[in-house]
């Protein structure tokens, strides 16, 4: 039992010495708004980073399945 106690002492103050100071973090409205056309790009450019690989992997799956042994 005293070990357990310990232990759990031990934990507890390893817990308490790990808080992080809030950052001071103020948002402010953009200098320049951003337009369509750069929405448009960086809205395709995500999707296609996603996308691309796992259409890449649905399309050659069948080969991923058959091991070579």
């Amino acid at each position: 039992m005293w070990g357990f106690q310990r232990v759990s002492g031990l934990l507890a103050a390893a817990l308490r010495s790990q808080r992080v100071p809030r950052a001071r973090i103020t948002s402010k409205p953009p200098e320049e708004p951003v337009s369509a056309t750069e929405q448009a790009i960086a809205l395709s450019v995500m999707f296609s980073c996603l996308l691309i690989p796992s259409a890449w992997v649905l399309a050659n799956l069948e080969h991923y399945k058959s091991r070579r042994e």
